[in-house]
């Protein structure tokens, strides 16, 4: 009855995700590689749970 009022954690790891991509540009654009690298492989991991969330998601309704 009162889903919506339950904070959605997609909405927050997507975020989080954009954020990463973000920082992962400009560290390339700085010539800095490493936390490039480092950055897309975190950006990675939240893309995965954001897709499990989303099937766990799917399943329930």
């Amino acid at each position: 009855m009162f889903g919506w009022l339950k904070p959605d954690p997609v909405k927050k790891l997507r975020k989080a995700y954009d954020q990463k991509l973000e920082q992962a540009m400009h560290a390339q654009r700085n010539g800095d590689m490493r936390l490039f690298a480092d950055l897309t492989a975190e950006s990675e991991e939240l893309w995965q749970k954001i897709e499990q969330l989303q099937q766990q998601q799917a399943a329930n309704q």
